[in-house]
């Protein structure tokens, strides 16, 4: 089962090719889409010696392929763009800011290699590996906003706005994605459950960032994603 890895960037230099190193590690058929949302810091430049890397060394089960947005446009944005060039089977959302470890990818996959998922999303709330301890209001938003999500779908999930979301591409492939930035994860939430697929969850380990290290959600990207749940609830 090939694995589609997709890493949207956006000034991550000081972490984004230790993300790569640790996704190339992972022991499984895979293509790494990466997709630079318009950096302004050295994260280009780095990108492009990966990707010139890579071709030197022509590792069939290792690709990479770097793409560059020409100006910032938002995560959504830049997963529509990597969607588009995925060839694998299991496609998984990878942020380049090491909050999320690759080495879960083994819990992630395996609800759908049993056959029982369409999507799996990882929860950081509920077992899982260590989890760096961070802003409170973050979390109550979160809930808040989860609660109001399983409202409008009927799921009962219970981190929607986690970042580790594994989708089998065909479910996900064909789905015309509206949301430029962090609105993606209430849309394709609202969407595949509106597809009647089958989600999972599993626990997953969190290393979070301050603002200070990187961090760029905000409070208002939660007032869109409230906006964008209703949004897509009622129309496409």
């Amino acid at each position: 089962m090939k694995l589609s890895i997709l890493v949207p960037v956006y000034n991550e230099e000081r972490t984004v090719e230790e993300v790569v190193r640790r996704i190339s590690a992972v022991p499984r058929p895979k293509e790494i889409i990466i997709v630079d949302d318009g950096s302004k810091d050295r994260s280009r430049e780095i990108l492009t010696r990966l990707q010139k890397e890579n071709d030197g060394a022509s590792h069939p089960d290792n690709r990479i392929k770097v793409f560059f947005q020409n100006q910032n446009q938002g995560k959504g944005a830049a997963i529509k763009t990597a969607l588009s060039h995925v060839t694998g089977e299991v496609v998984i959302i990878q942020d380049a800011d090491l909050e999320y470890d690759p080495k879960d990818y083994p819990t992630l996959l395996e609800p759908i290699q049993s056959g029982l998922a369409d999507v799996v999303y990882g929860t950081r709330f509920y077992g899982g590996g260590a989890h760096r301890v961070l802003f409170f209001w973050h979390y109550v938003g979160n809930q808040l906003l989860t609660l109001i999500s399983n409202m409008i779908t009927n799921l009962n999930l219970s981190d929607m706005e986690v970042g580790y979301k594994v989708f089998r591409a065909e479910v996900v492939k064909g789905i015309d994605l509206k949301s430029p930035r962090f609105g993606f994860e209430p849309e394709i939430t609202v969407k595949l459950a509106k597809k009647q697929c089958r989600f999972y969850e599993v626990p997953i380990s969190y290393h979070g960032r301050t603002y200070a290290e990187g961090k760029k959600i905000t409070w208002k990207d939660g007032i869109a994603a409230l906006y964008y749940l209703i949004r897509f609830r009622l129309a496409d």
